[in-house]
């Protein structure tokens, strides 16, 4: 199997692309430990994952907050020996919103959530990985890493410097075992997304901006990211994998 006792985190696991790649991790043969703040749907998600033969835990986790990630990392390594790969996807969708008009406040608790936990989050998992002998990481990015959109500057803005740090870190760890990349999905139907609806101009006009004219499931993001936390992919690092029904080859 493609992640074979391998050891997985992936944060942002309780909904969306987050449960799908813990679910399809498990599948896999990695034992995966599924991180969020809502401890309902997190253990619906491991029970998922042990109903199915798989091996998963779940930490309640805020990643804005650096205790709580360094005891994600910690009681992973206690509890399976090994860090091996990591998915960093935790992320809201907000503030939308012309920028002037963004209230200062809910900009830096997205910058928070969507950049600044990503940082939190390797700084922890890459001194776990080295004790370990190497790994990879994923970084959930967008396609507005790339590109920009009326109302999403705020969240162009997280995404666009998460990409650089992953550039970054994948060139400051490449010579030590540690691979990083981010994947960009494109429209998907997720709960993150749940408030535009079918019939809400935005949503609509990012699908009729995909040349697939649909979005993603969920899964459909998940299999990347596990391809790329696998060891199919080990001269794979600081790219960015766009999944997004060709959006961003126009």
């Amino acid at each position: 199997m493609l992640l074979e006792n391998k050891v997985i985190i992936v944060t942002g696991a309780t909904s969306g692309i987050g449960a799908a790649t813990a679910v399809e991790a498990a599948r896999q043969g990695a034992r995966v430990v599924v991180a969020g703040r809502r401890a309902d749907k997190g253990e619906e998600v491991v029970g998922h994952i042990r109903a199915q033969g798989g091996q998963a835990l779940f930490v309640r986790t805020d990643v804005t907050r650096e205790a709580e990630v360094e005891s994600l990392v910690a009681r992973t390594v206690a509890e399976y020996g090994r860090l091996d790969g990591a998915f960093n996807n935790a992320g809201i969708p907000g503030p939308l919103g012309k920028l002037a008009d963004i209230p200062p406040a809910e900009y830096r608790q997205l910058m928070s959530v969507n950049l600044d936990s990503a940082l939190l989050c390797m700084r922890h998992e890459i001194a776990a990985m080295k004790k370990s002998g190497g790994g990879a990481i994923v970084n959930c990015a967008s396609i507005l890493s790339h590109v920009a959109g009326p109302t999403f500057g705020a969240y162009a803005s997280a995404k666009h410097g998460l990409l650089g740090m992953t550039k970054a870190a994948a060139l400051d760890y490449a010579t030590e075992g540690i691979r990083v990349n981010a994947v960009l999905p494109g429209p998907i139907e997720t709960e993150l997304w749940s408030h535009l609806e079918h019939g809400d101009p935005v949503f609509n006009a990012f699908i009729s901006g995909v040349p697939m004219q649909r979005s993603a499931r969920s899964e459909e993001v998940a299999r990347p990211v596990l391809f790329l936390l696998s060891d199919w992919a080990t001269y794979i690092t600081g790219t960015a994998l766009a999944i997004d029904g060709g959006y961003t080859a126009q």
